[in-house]
């Protein structure tokens, strides 16, 4: 089992170059959960305004992999997973609100909402899209 303090998952989230790019944050770690966010910027958006899709995949891997890795300890690789689209994500921060809903020994099942909160800062969200998928353990069994 891993820290359920957010700033550990933060650590290996900073590690990785892209989701330093996107400024993507762990706001929420441990007990087989995670919650990403990403503040929602112009550079960030495709050409009809909305959040592009990939920055949703983005965050649905991420917070699948993270709340997998709570369960399962921290060498986990996502071996797949599928994202349904809602609706246009608008709004100022996309929040990924990733949960395990089946963990055994060497993989978990996470489910994955997409959600962005309002412009207004009213703490309104939209469900915009989501996803599943299935997060598998890299760590030797002698190791785990």
């Amino acid at each position: 089992m891993t820290d359920p303090d957010p700033s550990f998952a933060q650590k290996i989230l900073d590690s990785q170059p892209f989701s330093r790019l996107i400024g993507a944050r762990i706001t929420a770690f441990g007990d087989g959960a995670a919650v990403l966010e990403v503040d929602v910027r112009e550079d960030l958006r495709q050409q009809n305004g909305f959040l592009h899709g990939g920055v949703l995949s983005y965050a649905a891997d991420n917070a699948i992999t993270f709340a997998a890795g709570s369960a399962l300890g921290p060498a986990v690789l996502t071996a797949g997973f599928s994202i349904q689209y809602v609706r246009p994500a608008t709004g100022r921060t996309l929040l990924a609100r990733a949960s395990v809903v089946h963990a055994g020994r060497r993989q978990a099942v996470v489910r994955c909402d997409l959600l962005t909160r309002d412009q207004d800062g009213d703490g309104a969200e939209t469900l915009c899209a989501v996803a599943q998928g299935t997060v598998l353990s890299s760590s030797s069994p002698s190791e785990g």
